[in-house]
């Protein structure tokens, strides 16, 4: 390449690429919004055009008007629902609900993964519940994973774990591992480490991990079962 033009390219590929470390994050953080505000306001949307039909003025009839309303209205049966559910006589009356959603049949199975999936993400860190690290595509190739319960496998006897695996960027969709619990490496990164991290791609989160004293403890004990 001649040599006058190869400083300016140089350049310009270096800006750019500050460019984007700069801009990037607040891009990613400009989509997360704006996919939940749209999803609020398609939430709210139908009463609020009900709405502009019995009072038909012409504020209403704005889009963005229409948009700002169905948020609020959202937001506030959101409010109001977690505050009812927050006593005695909500949380019954919710749970009546739920017991007529399960006698729905294709709704019951879809409501009941859904609600146990948002149970396993929103727990806190216990013994059923917390963030590892699993080998994942292949082996020595760590994925991070919340173990969300354990169970026995019927032949053997043997713990055996369930481990969700989101995909970074991206953790809305998953794989789903049943692995041995052996297999399963603890650590001590928080829910919310773990989702900055999967967010980001790695490049938030903690500077230290527990990646290697598993390993150690697996490999010792494999040699102790071939002595």
């Amino acid at each position: 390449m001649n040599p006058f033009f190869a400083r300016p390219l140089r350049n310009l590929q270096s800006n750019v690429f500050a460019g984007i470390l700069t801009i990037g994050p607040l891009f990613i953080t400009f989509l997360i919004f704006r996919f939940l505000l749209s999803a609020l306001a398609q939430a709210g949307m139908p009463a609020i055009q009900l709405l502009a039909a019995f009072f038909p003025r012409a504020s209403l009839s704005h889009p963005w008007v229409q948009s700002v309303l169905a948020i609020v209205l959202t937001l506030g049966v959101l409010y109001v629902t977690g505050k009812v559910t927050s006593f005695v006589l909500g949380r019954q009356a919710f749970r009546i609900f739920e017991a007529v959603l399960e006698k729905l049949p294709f709704v019951a199975k879809v409501y009941t993964s859904v609600r146990q999936l948002l149970d396993t993400m929103m727990a806190k860190k216990s013994t059923s519940q917390r963030v590892v690290l699993v080998d994942f595509p292949i082996a020595g190739q760590k994925s991070i994973g919340f173990l969300t319960r354990t169970l026995t496998d019927k032949a053997t006897g043997r713990t055996l774990a369930a481990v969700l695996l989101p995909n970074a960027i991206n953790p809305t969709s998953a794989f789903l591992q049943i692995l041995p619990i052996e297999w399963v490496a603890e650590t001590e990164l928080s829910m919310e480490q773990a989702m900055s991290m999967l967010m980001t791609g790695g490049a938030v989160g903690p500077e230290t991990i527990e990646y290697s004293a598993k390993e150690r403890e697996i490999r010792d004990q494999g040699s102790a079962l071939r002595i």
